[in-house]
């Protein structure tokens, strides 16, 4: 069962006081996350304290990821592109060879007006990958943007990776792939896996409910919401056929749940969903492993 580990997301700044709170509940891996930036923080003294952690609860540190704008260097993302190259060359003190994040984007402009900025900034990112081992993945999340404006991030559509892996077919570019995001899109996730299962280099845990009653009367440009971000086992998907699919392609990743997204299990009730959560994908997954017998 550990050719397919079922983790968390944790925020890298707080890993080493959050893992030892939650590790007996059972999580096999941690994708640390650094928000927009690794300003502020010592990767190699960081890695050493996290390391420890992974070492002591008998798990992996799946990924670590920064989301920010790396193509515009602006704003709140001034130094993405920084935090982007550090996290490369500091992968394997973490015991991991993906790095992740969102690609950027031309803000307020088509997709394809950021392919060539895309393909400039990523070119020489995953060539400096590619000589220290790591592979690199994109979150699919819109972030509230389409196909013709945005803020964050191109790798929402699959028209978008299509032109995206066309400029660079690089074969350490890849997928952070989740249902949850394609569903808002109403894109079905089922198809979609297979048929790209081969660029998903790392999993969120994260699904969706759509109201499809809601659709039906009102659209999607009505005031009720018609779609809902969940933590899986509470969703729409089907993760025992999304492990399944992952596992005919020799996917040797992790799943680990991104929460603070559902409307129920939330707040007071944040980690009640998670565990069930990590519970419920252990179940998809098989449940525990059972030799044969001899």
């Amino acid at each position: 069962m550990e050719q397919l580990r079922i983790g968390t997301l944790v925020g890298a700044k707080d890993a080493v006081r959050v893992i030892p709170q939650i590790a007996p509940h059972g999580f096999e891996s941690y994708s640390l996350t650094f928000g927009g930036s690794t300003e502020g923080m010592d990767l190699k003294e960081a890695s050493k304290a996290i390391v420890e952690l992974a070492a002591k609860h008998d798990v992996v540190i799946s990924s670590i990821g920064v989301y920010g704008n790396p193509l515009t260097g602006t704003g709140d993302s001034e130094d993405t592109l920084t935090s982007w190259e550090q996290l490369i060359d500091s992968a394997h003190l973490f015991g991991t060879d993906i790095v992740t994040g969102f690609t950027g984007r031309l803000r307020d402009r088509p997709i394809d007006e950021s392919i060539p900025r895309y393909k400039e900034v990523f070119g020489e990112l995953s060539k400096r990958a590619a000589d220290r081992g790591v592979r690199i993945a994109f979150e699919n999340c819109s972030m509230g943007g389409n196909w013709w404006t945005g803020d964050w991030n191109i790798a929402h559509n699959p028209a978008a990776w299509e032109m995206m892996f066309d400029a660079l077919p690089s074969d350490n570019i890849g997928l952070q792939w989740e249902p949850c995001h394609q569903m808002v899109s109403l894109i079905d996730p089922i198809p979609q896996l297979r048929k790209w299962v081969d660029k998903v280099f790392h999993v969120h845990g994260k699904d969706a409910t759509i109201a499809w009653d809601v659709i039906k009367e009102q659209g999607i440009h009505g005031p009720k919401p018609y779609v809902w971000h969940r933590t899986p086992g509470f969703g729409d998907s089907n993760w025992s056929d999304i492990i399944t699919i992952l596992r005919q392609a020799d996917y040797k990743g992790t799943i680990d749940i991104e929460g603070w997204h559902d409307p129920v299990y939330r707040d007071e009730l944040e980690m009640t969903g998670q565990v069930h959560a990590l519970n419920y994908l252990k179940h998809c997954r098989g449940g525990n492993f059972i030799p044969n017998p001899v």
